[in-house]
């Protein structure tokens, strides 16, 4: 690889750098504070022993590098920014500081947790309610593309905990039928995604109607310099809790990249590959919402059996093709970004990026849906001449080497 960015690179790593070390200079010092105690089992964190029983119960054995770190500040009521790679433990991370602080006997929403997608909301809402299966957390997803009148009435009935998309919300806090009174922790999850786009405002206005005096923890795999700026507006003397940019590696995923001379030759391509798609479970990822359903239609088109996904679909329709995929009645799922945070399906092994994304950042996201918690998985780009560009970004933002595609990739999985 050569050293030099190929002309007009969109990422540009020194920018980055000293962009976060103006952000963290000076006066960032007195802004964030560190917290270096790590606990190396769950058992030494001093948890309730129901929340614990949880965390077993749940299949976790041995805390991760976040959660060695993490969980602990957060239960002592601190403001944390925390941010680690793509399936490395955050959210139940948060759902266990969370679980650990609420008071079950008030029940009342303690807790708001804030996530881009419908999808992710839903995610976070099943590991919270799994770990806090023997506390009777009563958790709920307040999201978009669900009945109003539905939501109303469970909160009206009472829950500890919400968590949701900020939408909606926002409008079950102007309605009214969320009451903020009691809620003393905030988390923003995958907090890049949500201050990246039109989430901004949305957030501060929900920050407006909440308690004065309250817990707010950021949780991100990607903390652009943006999103570190706003976190100073609500946040008091957070605790920090960082893996450098290029500590994030994504051990234990393989990466490759196939030449593709044309765009029109990646279909054969993924044909010559779909064999060894099925024998595990696989997403492929596109760029666009069309695409998607173009790249479906050629698949089925070939007898090859494909579930697709996208923000265009309604909620019900994605749930129901999420379910399939889950179950492994479905085996390759072709789909956009807009939903690469929110899948966790624990036997994705691999990930093809049909397109290359168009942020490097993303590639973290995409391609940490396998290999999830130290498992293996294989990630393949398909690139042309003009993603050559990108693929070169993306080496350098993660300081990975993309090497070709041997032969044998049915081996490697």
């Amino acid at each position: 690889m050569a050293s030099a960015a190929p002309e007009g690179s969109q990422f540009d790593a020194r920018q980055f750098d000293a962009k976060m070390s103006e952000l963290l200079g000076a006066d960032g010092q007195d802004f964030f504070t560190s917290y270096d105690e790590v606990y190396d089992s769950f058992d030494a964190m001093g948890l309730q022993e129901n929340l614990l029983r949880g965390i077993y119960a749940y299949g976790f054995e041995k805390p991760s590098a976040i959660q060695q770190r993490g969980i602990v500040p957060f239960c002592k009521g601190l403001d944390v920014i925390q941010q680690a790679q793509s399936g490395t433990g955050k959210t139940a991370t948060f759902c266990s500081g969370i679980l650990q602080q609420l008071d079950y006997g008030l029940v009342e929403c303690q807790a708001l947790v804030l996530a881009p997608t419908r999808e992710l909301a839903q995610q976070i809402e099943k590991v919270m309610r799994a770990l806090g299966d023997y506390l009777g957390v009563k958790v709920h997803a307040c999201v978009g593309g669900t009945s109003v009148r539905e939501d109303q009435r469970i909160l009206s009935a009472g829950v500890h905990v919400v968590v949701g998309t900020p939408g909606r919300v926002f409008d079950m806090l102007r309605r009214q039928s969320l009451r903020p009174d009691y809620i003393r922790m905030f988390v923003l999850d995958e907090a890049d995604e949500m201050l990246s786009r039109g989430f901004k405002d949305q957030i501060y206005d929900i920050f407006q109607l909440l308690p004065p005096k309250i817990q707010v923890g950021v949780f991100s795999a990607t903390m652009p310099p943006e999103a570190l700026e706003i976190t100073r507006k609500f946040m008091n003397k957070p605790v920090r809790i960082l893996v450098k940019r290029d500590e994030l590696t994504l051990e234990g995923i393989k990466q490759f990249h196939v030449n593709v001379d044309k765009e029109e030759w990646k279909l054969e391509t993924l044909c010559d590959l779909y064999e060894t798609l099925a024998i595990t479970q696989s997403v492929i990822f596109v760029n666009t919402r069309r695409k998607v359903d173009w790249l479906t239609d050629k698949m089925r088109g070939r007898d090859h059996t494909v579930s697709a996904t996208h923000g265009d679909m309604d909620q019900n329709t994605r749930d129901i093709i999420m379910r399939e995929f889950r179950s492994g009645s479905s085996r390759v799922l072709i789909t956009t970004d807009l939903l690469a945070r929110g899948i966790d399906v624990q036997q994705v092994s691999l990930v093809i990026n049909y397109d290359l994304p168009t942020q490097p950042e993303n590639y973290l996201h995409r391609i940490g849906r396998s290999g999830r918690f130290g498992r293996k998985g294989v990630a393949i780009n398909f690139v042309t001449a003009d993603d050559e560009r990108m693929l070169f970004d993306i080496q350098r933002f993660y300081n990975v080497v993309i090497e070709e595609l041997p032969a044998n990739v049915a081996d490697l999985l």
